[in-house]
C-alpha cells in the first residue's frame, strides 16, 4: 500500500515492451529500417500520451521521469530577475530546482497552503508580480493526495501574463487529465507513477511555449531533450496510458475509493486517537494520510512491514538529520503528529481481501508500538516519502 512511491509494471505493459528489447532495439534516430521501425513505436506512444492528456502529440515531450519534467519546465523558462510562485507543499523536484534558481537571481516566493493542504488563488493573486514569469503548482500532492484548484490558479496566473505549470505525477491514472481544461501551459507527469516502467516520463509543452533545454547534444523531442531515446520505456508509458485511460472510463475509480474509503474508516473507528491529514479536502482516489498519537512513524513503518505490510512514513530524512515532512508542517501540524503520520496509498492491484487483511495487522501493530515508545529515543534517520 505504498504505490505513491511507485506501482508494479502491469502484465499489458511487459508485453508491450518486450518486443522492443528482442528485436525493434534499432535508435529512432536511425534512416534504416530497424531505426524506422523504433521511430514508429515512439510515435505511437507519443500519441497514447497525447490522447490521455487531451493536447497534440507534437506538445509531448519524453523524459526520463517526474523529476527531469519539472526540472526542464522550470530551468527552461526562468531567467535572473523572473519571478517563479510556486507552493510550500510541492515536491523535491520542484522546490529544490525552486532553491536553486533563487541562488541564480530568479526572484521565488512559496504559497502557503490552508490547514486542509489547499493553495488558495487569494494568496496567489496577492504574491503575482509584474515580473512574474511562472507559476507551478502541483495537481495533486503526493503525501496526502490533496487536489488542487488548477484551474483557478491558472486563470488568475494567465490573467496576469504568466505561464503555469502543474506537477501532475500523482494525479496521472487516478483523475482525468485534460490540459485544456486544466488551463495549464506545462504539465509534468511520470510513468512509473502509473503502472509503466521506473526511468520514463513526459512533460506536455503547449505550443505556444518557448522552452530551452536544459541539456546539451542532438535534436531529439524537436531539440527540446537531447539524448538517445528509452524507446522501450516510452512503448511502456503509452500502452501504461491507453491502460489508464479505460481505467478512467471504467469503474476502476470508483471502485478504488470504495476500497481507500473501507481502510480509512475503519481505522478510524478500530484504533483510538487517529485523524486524517487534509481528510476535508477533495483527494486523488487511493490515498489516505493518517496520524497516529503517542506513535513515532518510522518504528510503525518497520512493524508494518515485518507482518507484509508496506507504508511510507510522513517524514525525510536532510542531512542527517531528522525533519517533519514539508508538506504535514505547512499544513500546520506539530512536529509529533507529523512525526506520527503514515501514507496508505493503494495500487489498481489491491483487492477487498487486501483491506482487511491491512486491518487486522494494523491495530495490533499500533498498540504494540505505543506501548514500547516510551523506550525509544528519537530515530537517527527517516524513511524518505517519495513523489
Amino acid at each position: 500500500m505504498d504505490a505513491n512511491a511507485t506501482t508494479p509494471l502491469l502484465p499489458e505493459v511487459l508485453d508491450a515492451m518486450r518486443p522492443i528489447w528482442i528485436e525493434g532495439f534499432g535508435n529512432a534516430s536511425s534512416i534504416h529500417q530497424q531505426g524506422q521501425q523504433a521511430r514508429a513505436a515512439v510515435d505511437r506512444a507519443r500519441e497514447s500520451v497525447a490522447a490521455l492528456l487531451n493536447c497534440r502529440a507534437a506538445e509531448i515531450v519524453f523524459t526520463s521521469g517526474g523529476t527531469e519534467s519539472d526540472n526542464m519546465a522550470l530551468l527552461g523558462l526562468l531567467s535572473p530577475g523572473d519571478h517563479l510562485i510556486t507552493s510550500a507543499i510541492e515536491h523535491h523536484a520542484v522546490l529544490h530546482v525552486a532553491q536553486e534558481l533563487e541562488s541564480r537571481g530568479v526572484d521565488v516566493t512559496f504559497l502557503p497552503c490552508t490547514p486542509d493542504s489547499l493553495i488558495e488563488v487569494g494568496a496567489l493573486e496577492a504574491a503575482i508580480r509584474p515580473n512574474t514569469k511562472l507559476v507551478s503548482v502541483m495537481l495533486a500532492n503526493n503525501e496526502t493526495g490533496v487536489i488542487q484548484p488548477i484551474r483557478e490558479l491558472a486563470d488568475r496566473t494567465h490573467a496576469a501574463g504568466a505561464l503555469f505549470h502543474t506537477d501532475a505525477i500523482q494525479a496521472a491514472g487516478k483523475l482525468s487529465l485534460d490540459v485544456k481544461a486544466l488551463g495549464c501551459d506545462l504539465l509534468s507527469i511520470s510513468g512509473h507513477k502509473m503502472y509503466a516502467p521506473q526511468g520514463t516520463g513526459a512533460l506536455f509543452v503547449g505550443r505556444s511555449v518557448k522552452l530551452r533545454s536544459i541539456l546539451f547534444g542532438g535534436m531529439h523531442e524537436r531539440g527540446r531533450r537531447p539524448g538517445t531515446e528509452n524507446v522501450a520505456g516510452i512503448v511502456g508509458l503509452g500502452k501504461a496510458a491507453e491502460l489508464a485511460k479505460a481505467w478512467l472510463l471504467s469503474d476502476g475509480p470508483q471502485e478504488l475509493a470504495a476500497l481507500r474509503d473501507r481502510l480509512e474508516q475503519r481505522i478510524l473507528a478500530a484504533i483510538e486517537e487517529v485523524g486524517v491529514n487534509g481528510g476535508s479536502a477533495a483527494r486523488v482516489v487511493n490515498t489516505c494520510n493518517l496520524f497516529f498519537d503517542h506513535v513515532e512513524a518510522e518504528a510503525l513503518v518497520i512493524a508494518l512491514d515485518l507482518k507484509g505490510l508496506a507504508v511510507s512514513g510522513g517524514s525525510a530524512c536532510q542531512s542527517g538529520a531528522t525533519k517533519p515532512s514539508h508538506v504535514l508542517t505547512a499544513m500546520g501540524l506539530g512536529d509529533a503528529r507529523s512525526r506520527g503520520s503514515l501514507r496508505f496509498s493503494l495500487s489498481r492491484m489491491n483487492t477487498v481481501e487486501d483491506v482487511d487483511a491491512a486491518l487486522r495487522i494494523l491495530p495490533v501493530a499500533v498498540a504494540r508500538v505505543r506501548e514500547v515508545a516510551p523506550k525509544y529515543s528519537s530515530p537517527s534517520r527517516q524513511l524518505t516519502t517519495s513523489n
